[in-house]
């Protein structure tokens, strides 16, 4: 893809390359100091097409680097059977203590509520920061597990190079998956953050003031260049299927031409969100087996 007007093109894939050969020296020391390989389990309830490739492309990337990547497949023939099903799922690998991070296929089928799945994972196997004790670490400013998706936005902004202390960022989407995540990992930064959703009075009014725009709203097209400031970094997290075409929620023909920098879609965000669930995975594995070893010391003391 051709990026005219000094538009930086932002690519995601060289990024992840990095991250993931990082990842693989530290699952090859883990391994070699813990016996085994450290697991990320795949749950899946409910087996639909784009969710399953999404998973596959997880599994495969684990095999890259090392890590024992295990497809957990949750059977029932009603919600409830399903429901019960992946509780227990979940119960029982999260007192495994081989596996190190679990995800879950998302979204669940309809009658099953992510509450199903926040009451039986263990909060430090939660490597996607689903659970409430990650989520509320990430507003206090604490460290926990950030949504690997909202992760990347961010990683990508700051690889940018675009400083994020006292920019003003403006974040369009608010799911507590993607846009409020980045909202709080930006104001954390010390970017002054605004936090536009489908109520918003005037969206461009906010966007072309903004130094850093965040768009995450799963609407196509959403944001054009005559709604952003000259210079602005763009971060675009949306996969929107048009025409056959995967597209973000940012028009790049348009936003190009204004932009100092932009991510593509596809080749964007996407490949990194990958590649930092692995190291998410790592950093589990690493707490979890450094907890155990304190655990035995104070229980031979």
């Amino acid at each position: 893809m051709t990026i005219q007007a000094g538009a930086r093109l932002l690519e995601g894939a060289p990024i992840a390359d990095e991250i993931r050969a990082g990842v693989a020296r530290d699952v090859a020391a883990f391994t070699a100091e813990n016996g085994h390989a450290p697991a990320l389990a795949v749950v899946v309830c409910g087996r639909s097409a784009p969710s399953m490739v999404y998973l596959e492309r997880i599994l495969k990337a684990c095999a890259g680097v090392g890590i024992d990547g295990r497809l957990v497949d949750v059977a029932g023939d009603d919600g409830a059977a399903q429901a019960a099903g992946l509780a227990s799922a979940l119960r029982t690998l999260s007192a495994d203590d081989t596996v190190a991070g679990i995800i879950v296929q998302m979204p669940l089928p309809k009658g099953i509520g992510i509450r199903t799945v926040i009451d039986a994972i263990d909060p430090a196997k939660d490597i996607d920061g689903i659970h409430p004790l990650n989520a509320g670490l990430l507003r206090l400013g604490f460290e926990g597990f950030v949504p690997a998706t909202a992760h990347a936005a961010l990683e990508m902004l700051q690889r940018s190079g675009a400083p994020s202390e006292g920019a003003e960022a403006v974040v369009v989407g608010r799911s507590p998956v993607v846009g409020m995540p980045v909202a709080f990992l930006l104001a954390k930064s010390g970017a002054t953050t605004t936090v536009c959703h489908s109520k918003t009075r005037d969206l461009a009014a906010h966007t072309r003031r903004a130094d850093i725009v965040v768009v995450a709203a799963g609407q196509p097209g959403l944001v054009t260049g005559a709604m952003l400031k000259p210079g602005a970094v763009v971060i675009d997290v949306g996969i929107n299927v048009v025409d056959g075409q995967i597209v973000g929620d940012v028009d790049l023909a348009s936003a190009r031409e204004v932009a100092g920098a932009i991510t593509p879609v596809p080749g964007g965000v996407g490949p990194l969100t990958n590649a930092l669930l692995l190291a998410h995975l790592v950093r589990a594995a690493q707490r979890q087996a450094a907890e155990r070893s304190a655990s035995a010391v104070l229980g031979d003391a």
